[in-house]
């Protein structure tokens, strides 16, 4: 593994040492100071709420050995304090991240795979990363740090690791452009096509062609696609002579199938013919979309000739990032099914009918607002409230601007009015659900982040316990 020394780094910005060492070697990175480490390379990041490259001074008190800064100045008593360690200034201080990151990719040589989706990019980077780690020692992304700077530090944490695992997100054009073009990934994986964030691109054609930005920085990748996503497999048809493409799926014929599903509550099993073999595998985690997780593993392990067993106790053992499908049983006999992380129409249709599997137990799905839908907001609502009506939810409660319409949908199907709640107030969610619940209820919790109701998941354990 190869480190970058600030003269490295001042070649790359095109920045100026203030004071410092060239040959000096920057191993860790960082951009806050509240967490920063002795000897780390601090970089001040300009964000919306404050400026990083205000505390410059602060991470070198802090321990940093080197701050990469913009538009800042330093005194002369200020370059004789600091006179043991290395001051760069850059034009721009994020550019300057992005382009070290982008160094330290190409002066290490190793598989980097890139991930992205519109649903269960998190998920599927958990999985993979498990399989992969079955056989090298594997950097990937940690929880959803898959933006714009999340990836290049993830990238600037490489150590010894013979491959990475990045996670890419975005929400408009041109986003998955740059972190490719940063990652330069070998293999490309693209879980779905769904409709987050069409408000800000207009169509799912449209989040299509953003998803595909993740070849812009691959050369003569491998493509791993999932085959029974619409727009995946009319893209797959119409690009298969041009790209090195691996399908996987469950009802379209692909490169993996998944066969003989046995789809539980908390846990599933399938088998797929990999090299003319019928392996078993077992995932821990309901729901038929981590079995396509599960086949887009499979795809990844293969390319980097990892052997079967290995893959299947990878599968057998991944765990899922913190709020993706928690699922805790409290003593009283109730379940609590936290997956409020995030939430688009797709993840929220995957996990009703997960939370329809549990056909023992009395089904209550508290749902709230999902975000970024634009003028397809009511219309993707209530599609959420007929697949409630339509997964057999026994009871739905629902809060925030958009959640109305979720009760409409369930209305117009049918669903008993008795077993529906709208509440204005999100806080009367847990009042509500002191009353209501009982032992053997399986309670799901499922809205977008910025409604925090990832919060109310976690009282809920405490005050139904």
């Amino acid at each position: 593994m190869k480190n970058l020394k600030i003269k490295d780094i001042l070649k790359v910005t095109k920045g100026e040492l203030i004071v410092g060492n060239e040959e000096y070697e920057c191993i860790d990175y960082s951009k806050d100071t509240r967490t920063i480490k002795k000897d780390d390379c601090y970089i001040g990041i300009k964000g919306e709420k404050f400026d990083g490259n205000l505390f410059g001074e602060k991470a070198l008190e802090n321990g940093a050995s080197t701050v990469i800064v913009e538009n800042v100045d330093f005194s002369k008593e200020n370059l004789t304090k600091w006179e043991n360690k290395n001051i760069i200034k850059v034009e721009n201080s994020l550019d300057a991240l992005y382009q070290i990151a982008s160094l330290k990719r190409d002066l290490n040589k190793i598989p980097v795979v890139a991930i992205t989706g519109s649903v269960g990019k998190t998920s599927t980077k958990d999985i993979i990363a498990n399989v992969v780690s079955k056989k090298y020692k594997t950097l990937k992304t940690i929880g959803n740090n898959n933006n714009n700077i999340g990836m290049p530090l993830t990238i600037l944490r490489l150590k010894d690791e013979e491959v990475m695992v990045l996670e890419m997100g975005m929400n408009h054009f041109n986003e998955i452009h740059l972190l490719s073009k940063i990652a330069k990934p070998n293999i490309c994986v693209i879980t779905n096509i769904g409709t987050s964030h069409i408000g800000n691109l207009g169509s799912r054609e449209n989040i299509l062609k953003a998803k595909l930005e993740i070849l812009d920085g691959a050369e003569n990748p491998i493509v791993v696609i999932n085959n029974d996503d619409d727009l995946l497999h009319k893209w797959y048809e119409e690009n298969k002579e041009k790209y090195n493409i691996i399908t996987y799926g469950i009802n379209n014929k692909s490169t993996y199938n998944a066969k003989d599903l046995i789809l539980k509550e908390e846990e599933s099993k399938f088998n797929c013919n990999i090299d003319g073999k019928t392996i078993n595998f077992n995932v821990p985690v309901g729901g038929e979309h981590f079995i396509l997780n599960s086949l887009s593993a499979i795809a990844v392990a293969k390319a980097l000739e990892i052997e079967d067993e290995k893959i299947a106790n990878g599968i057998e053992d991944f765990k899922l990032t913190k709020n993706r499908m928690d699922i805790t049983e409290l003593e009283s006999g109730i379940k609590i099914i936290n997956g409020a992380y995030n939430a688009s129409f797709e993840a929220v249709q995957a996990t009703l009918k997960n939370l329809g599997s549990f056909k023992e137990n009395r089904k209550i799905a508290v749902l709230g607002d999902m975000y970024e839908l634009g003028d397809f907001s009511k219309e993707l609502h209530e599609k959420v409230g007929i697949e409630a009506y339509n997964d057999k939810i026994d009871i739905l409660i629902c809060s925030g601007k958009f959640s109305k319409y979720i009760i409409e949908g369930a209305k117009s199907k049918g669903f008993n009015e008795n077993n529906l709640y709208f509440l204005e107030n999100k806080e009367d969610i847990l009042t509500l659900l002191n009353k209501i619940a009982k032992k053997g209820d399986v309670i799901l919790f499922k809205a977008s982040n910025l409604t925090k109701f990832y919060e109310i998941a976690e009282k809920a354990k405490e005050e139904l316990k």
